[in-house]
């Protein structure tokens, strides 16, 4: 028998518990080990920061999904993963073993590396459920009383996306509240162009979110470095292509919300051979750490390296088709291994997202996510909003059912009407 835990409940271990259960000896045991018993919907907190989602309609209780799966949990969360002992210290003084670990605790974010930023600042964030419900109350005194809005990310930021979509969120939402015209909204990203992503762009991101920001009215910032936060105003640095200083910036604003960087949580940060100097874990091809090949990772907390260079650090995301393909390729190596063979499955790394701007929204595929691409595209238009709904509903479906399939792959390329890989990127005509 062999003991295989799942280090977090989030997006990837989520889908991680049920898929590696399916690769199990019947001997097996498997667990999950996080924080808590509630599983959150990220890709659903911009609409809960504006009042279009209740925490109810985006969560989940673990407890019973995965007892009905068979799967343990223990829901201290961490205080240590000790690989050398091949154990976990869970919060409270237990510790757990494993002859397998899968590390998908996502990522600590890193507001206290900005003075001033995040919910115990002055800036709202969306990263968690809790912080986007303190976004909510911030917006209704904005409605109230309309004044500057600043959004985007902070350098070394790695999660692009969900900024751009609570730009365009709020800007929908203040027209519905019929206060846009009080509200000048500025974005502010490290990123050298708008529609970078991490990604030096996919398809023509860069045209169509330009494209969609002035239209909307929204002005940018590109190539900043956030220097601090105070109450109500933002001091931003503006660089040249060598990094070198081109021009302050002062922001003034009634609400803010920026993404942090991100680095590894706690309970694994520091570990010798087991991440980088950020805290990210230290992965081979087949999502395997070299320095404790019996130790897995998935999702945000792999470390990547960036996708060429700019003047301010530039992460490159893992968005959720990809980490679906890691969560694939790691629940077939440890199956192998378990039944004495090598581990040979390896993760596609493709990138299929959903941008929602509240009533339309852009979509790109990236096949793979990290250039040069078989398949670069991306698309604007109001199917992408409806797309998005049915995603989140179609995901937390499958969470309370505790099923094990390919959400992304078969909602957005099947479900959802998105044209196949292969009618976006036809082959050539014998």
């Amino acid at each position: 028998m062999s003991h295989v835990v799942v280090l977090g409940a989030g997006l990837g271990g989520t889908i991680m518990a049920f898929e590696m259960k399916e690769k199990l000896r019947r001997e097996d045991q498997l667990t999950v080990v996080n924080l808590g018993t509630v599983y959150s919907f990220v890709p659903s907190n911009p609409w809960v920061a504006v009042g279009w989602r209740e925490r109810e309609n985006v969560t989940v209780d673990l407890s019973a999904v995965l007892a009905g799966r068979g799967i343990g949990f223990r829901p201290e969360g961490a205080r240590r993963v000790h690989p050398k002992e091949n154990r976990i210290e869970l919060n409270g003084g237990s510790f757990l073993d494993y002859d397998y670990l899968i590390i998908a605790t996502g990522p600590d974010l890193a507001f206290d590396e900005v003075p001033g930023l995040g919910p115990d600042g002055f800036t709202q964030s969306i990263c968690q459920i809790d912080h986007a419900i303190a976004a909510k109350a911030s917006f209704d005194a904005l409605v109230q009383k309309p004044g500057p809005v600043v959004v985007g990310a902070i350098q070394g930021a790695s999660c692009f996306g969900p900024a751009y979509e609570f730009a365009f969120i709020l800007d929908t939402a203040l027209r519905r509240a019929r206060k846009r015209d009080q509200v000048p909204m500025t974005f502010v990203t490290p990123e050298p162009y708008i529609g970078h992503l991490g990604l030096d762009g996919v398809g023509d991101t860069k045209g169509l979110l330009e494209s969609a920001m002035r239209e909307r009215h929204i002005n940018w910032i590109t190539n900043a470095r956030v220097t601090r936060v105070d109450a109500g105003k933002m001091f931003a640095e503006e660089v040249g292509d060598d990094g070198s200083l081109k021009t302050s910036h002062e922001l003034p604003f009634a609400y803010s919300m920026m993404l942090p960087a991100f680095r590894g949580v706690p309970a694994v940060a520091g570990v010798e051979g087991l991440t980088n100097p950020r805290g990210f874990i230290a992965i081979n091809k087949h999502q395997r750490n070299p320095a404790f090949p019996n130790v897995f990772a998935i999702g945000v907390c792999v470390a990547i390296p960036p996708v060429g260079k700019t003047p301010l650090p530039v992460g490159v995301p893992k968005t959720g088709l990809m980490i679906e393909s890691m969560v694939t390729a790691v629940a077939a190596n440890i199956g192998a291994l378990l039944r004495g063979a090598e581990p040979n499955a390896v993760a596609t790394w493709n990138a299929v997202c959903l941008a929602d701007f509240g009533d339309e929204g852009i979509a790109f595929v990236a096949q793979p996510q990290i250039p040069p691409r078989n398949v670069n595209w991306s698309s604007r238009g109001k199917w992408v909003h409806a797309a998005k709904v049915g995603f989140e509903r179609y995901f937390l479906h499958k969470v309370r059912q505790g099923k094990a399939e390919t959400f992304y792959e078969r909602l957005m390329l099947d479900v959802l009407g998105i044209r196949k890989l292969k009618d976006i990127h036809p082959e050539p005509a014998e």
